[in-house]
């Protein structure tokens, strides 16, 4: 039986598509784990959703038993991380369950900005860092080239770097070799009191709350009685098991391992993820220092299109709110578009990922108002309002400040695009920290507002270059700014629905472009209608639907015509006039849907 001393932890990290997934596959092939014809390729990617797009969005664990050289046992317990910067939560908690990090760099791609990220996250929890190169089976391959970015741009040395192909099994023997020698044990003592990290959790329909628990110290046990420190809750442990990938009951997990316990909990409200659990006997003076919370950074609104859809799209929203816990939501009604919810994202892909689950498992049809993030509103009297949707700013008159959130971000591109990078940045009021270059490729840092970013940053970023920057950012601070709510009036009513926060040097551009998308979008009346964009009382730009013109003069000729004209233009001017009056403007859903692209135009 392995001792603590033959276990080793580790996580795999690296930039969106480098192959983590596969080499994980590759792992696992190699120890057994799953027989051949129950392999497939990604096997630890379990949505549907990450499979099509190819990439991981939640963290998996995995334990294999592996035979060394020298004859002896080992317990590997991997994890495989998310690459995207909307799912880097998932990546840090993931890193705090282990000692050390397999950080794999694609030989065609080079360093790329969230292969920084990640590897910055391991390097400041101390974790010994093995450095792969991937992918060399391709003819762009360029191991020197790699070696030497990684060590200009990340300062790890590279001269016992692993060589491999995820796709032919090149190299993984080398890999498991170094993660035996290189990787440090698990600090624990089996015969402390129980001390465990709560990793992660999720909603399963035939077993309730699954825990995902890393053993400091001590041991868990079937049948022990447990406490969680956070809420002094205590339950009985009904489960234990490892995923080896397949979940796999046993009768204990001593310390240093890595499993899951199933303990009749039914609310995944009371796991909280960071928590310390311990024996209910013998409870523990000091918890364990956990995880900051996660935050949405991107708010944004989610209406069913049909209105008596509005009771799926709310059993939808819970559903998925069990599996994924840095998502939020709250009920929220708008006179334009009906009953709907305010929902809190870590990022424009999180959004676009929980809005496609939406429609493709509970079959609802959505539309989604323009993402926005959290502002902070000092009123003049002192207090503080943090505001998610722009229609409930207070009245200008009351505010002090207004301040945005701000972000830090690197940006890795080959060095033809920088012109236009730069550009960019600066179009999004960006300030410019550092330059450095490493080969042909440049690595900017560059403060900006994250309201400039949140809408279309990245596709433009891609598309001005080729898809070959890369991009990733962390929130820095809160900061003044000088913003106002550019609200949109349809024949003088305005319309909550398409209200935003803007910078006041971009408000008339804006505010000029939505009217004249509405102008195209909401179909004529019979009477004319007035389209604004105001701030505040002050009417900034102006479009008008004419109306129907329904000629009244055919009929009219001989004597006396002109004057019978004139009554008849009058009588259709004061009917027009009174239509005006009580006629109210269907707005269309196209025209909400149109005003949310034009910032991606």
């Amino acid at each position: 039986m392995p001792t603590i001393d033959n276990i080793r932890n580790f996580a795999i990290i690296a930039h969106i598509d480098h192959g983590k997934s596969t080499i994980a596959d590759r792992i696992i092939h190699k120890c057994g784990g799953l027989t051949e014809r129950e392999m497939k390729a990604q096997v630890l990617d379990s949505m549907d959703i990450e499979r099509e797009r190819g990439i991981t969005i939640k963290a998996q664990t995995v334990k294999l038993n592996f035979k060394s050289k020298d004859g002896k046992d080992y317990i590997l317990n991997i994890i495989d991380t998310p690459g995207h910067v909307d799912f880097s939560y998932e990546v840090s908690r993931s890193l705090y369950a282990c000692e050390g990090s397999i950080l794999i760099v694609d030989s065609t791609q080079g360093v790329e900005a969230q292969t920084l990220a990640n590897v910055y996250q391991a390097i400041d929890i101390n974790h010994e860092i093995i450095p792969v190169l991937n992918k060399i089976d391709l003819p762009a391959s360029d191991i020197e080239k790699t070696k030497k970015q990684i060590e200009d741009v990340i300062g790890i040395d590279t001269s016992n770097a692993v060589s491999c192909s995820g796709k032919t099994g090149e190299g993984i023997d080398e890999i498991l070799e170094q993660i035996i020698e290189k990787l440090p044990p698990p600090n624990g003592q089996k015969n402390n009191d129980l001390k465990c990290l709560l990793v992660d959790s999720w909603y399963d329909s035939y077993l309730g709350v699954v825990i995902l628990v890393r053993v400091i110290d001590g041991q868990i046990t079937k049948n022990m009685k447990i406490k969680m420190m956070s809420n002094n809750e205590e339950y009985i442990v009904e489960k234990v098991g490892t995923f080896t990938p397949k979940p796999k009951d046993i009768n204990l997990l001593k310390s240093g391992e890595i499993g899951f316990i199933i303990t009749g909990i039914k609310n995944l409200s009371d796991t909280k993820v960071g928590d310390t659990i311990c024996d209910a006997s013998k409870p523990l003076m000091n918890a364990l220092p956990g995880f900051k919370p996660s935050k949405p950074v991107v708010f944004c609104g989610l209406f069913p299109v049909d209105s008596s859809e509005y009771q799926k799209l709310k059993d939808g929203l819970a559903k998925l709110k069990l599996n994924d816990s840095s998502f939020s939501y709250e009920a929220e009604s708008s006179s334009a578009l009906g009953l709907g919810f305010r929902c809190g994202f870590l990022g424009l892909l999180h959004l676009e990922i929980i809005t496609e689950r939406l429609e493709r498992e509970f079959d609802i049809n959505l539309l989604t108002t323009t993402p926005g993030v959290v502002y902070k509103v000092h009123l003049n009297k002192g207090e503080l309002i943090e505001l998610q949707n722009p229609s409930s700013l207070p009245d200008p008159t009351y505010i002090k400040i207004i301040e945005e959130p701000w972000i830090r971000s690197t940006i890795i591109t080959p060095d033809e695009y920088l012109g236009s990078i730069i550009k960019l940045c600066q179009d999004k009021r960006g300030i410019q920290t550092n330059l450095s270059y490493s080969g042909n490729r440049a690595v900017l840092n560059y403060e900006l507002p994250l309201n400039e970013v949140v809408f279309d940053f990245n596709d433009r970023l891609k598309s001005m270059t080729s898809g070959y920057a890369s991009f990733d950012y962390d929130i820095i601070e809160h900061r003044e700014g000088d913003l106002v709510k550019l609200g949109i009036l349809v024949n003088s009513e305005s319309v909550d629905a398409l209200s935003m926060m803007v910078h006041k040097s971009f408000a008339q551009t804006i505010g000029r472009e939505v009217c004249e998308k509405l102008k195209d979008l909401i179909p004529k009346q019979n009477f004319m209608i007035p389209i604004q964009a105001a701030i505040g009382g002050k009417i900034i730009a102006r479009e008008t639907i004419k109306g129907f013109k329904k000629d009244v003069l055919t009929k009219i000729h001989g004597g006396g015509a002109r004057d019978r004209k004139r009554k008849l233009l009058d009588k259709q001017k004061k009917g027009k006039s009174r239509s005006k009056q009580f006629g109210k403007v269907e707005i269309p859903q196209e025209a909400f849907i149109g005003v949310l692209k034009i910032k991606k135009e």
